[in-house]
C-alpha cells in the first residue's frame, strides 16, 4: 500500500503498468504480479468548544507549513502505526496548540474524505471535546503559527481562511454547543 499514486513496485522495483482488478483500475507489476494499493491516508482531530463565552468558540490553528501555510484548521494530523483514532486525535491536539484531553472524553463529530493532493487522498475522523474537559492554554506549537478560540461571528468578520472541509467542521462543532 502506498499514498501516492505508485510508479514502481515497492518489492522489485519494476516499472508498474495499470490493469483492472476488482472492477477498478489498479497499478500492478507485470514482474512479480503484486497489486499495489494507493489507499487514502488516516488522520484525525479534534474541535474543542469553549462555552464559557456568548457564543461557542472553536479552537483552531493557523498552519505554518505546507499545505495550506496560513489558513486555518481543526487541530489534527496523520495517525500512527498502531495508534487508535482519538489517540491520535488527542495527541496531535496537544502537539499543536499545548491542550491535553483524554481520549476518552471525545465523541466523533464526523468523518470526512479530503480532496486529494498531488494523488495523496486522506480520511479524517473528527471528534469533538468540551473545553471543560481539557488542560492547558493554547501554544502555537509544532507545525502551527496561532492557536486560538474563535467564534462562528468572529472568524465570518475575520479576512481569515479555513483549509478545505474544516470550516464545516468548525461550524458543526460550534453548532453542538449552542
Amino acid at each position: 500500500m502506498v499514498s501516492r499514486p505508485p510508479t514502481f513496485c515497492p518489492d522489485c522495483a519494476t516499472r508498474l503498468e495499470t490493469v483492472t482488478f476488482d472492477e477498478r483500475e489498479r497499478r500492478r507489476c507485470p514482474n512479480c504480479e503484486t497489486v499495489v494499493w494507493h489507499n487514502p491516508v488516516p488522520c484525525a482531530g479534534v474541535a474543542v468548544v469553549d462555552r464559557s463565552g456568548r457564543d461557542p468558540a472553536v479552537l483552531c490553528v493557523e498552519r505554518g507549513v505546507p499545505p495550506g501555510v496560513g489558513e486555518w484548521t481543526i487541530p489534527g494530523g496523520h495517525m500512527e502505526i498502531g495508534e487508535e483514532p482519538a489517540t491520535a486525535a488527542a495527541r496531535e491536539l496537544e502537539e499543536e496548540t499545548g491542550v491535553a484531553v483524554d481520549p476518552a472524553d471525545l465523541e466523533i463529530l464526523s468523518a470526512s474524505a479530503m480532496p486529494p493532493r498531488e494523488g495523496k487522498h486522506v480520511v479524517t475522523v473528527h471528534y469533538v471535546a468540551a473545553r471543560a474537559d481539557t488542560a492547558g492554554e493554547p501554544v502555537a506549537d509544532s507545525d502551527a503559527t496561532d492557536a486560538r478560540f474563535w467564534t462562528p461571528a468572529e472568524f465570518d468578520a475575520s479576512a481569515e481562511t479555513f483549509r478545505p472541509v474544516h470550516e464545516r467542521r468548525f461550524r458543526e462543532a460550534a453548532a453542538l454547543f449552542e
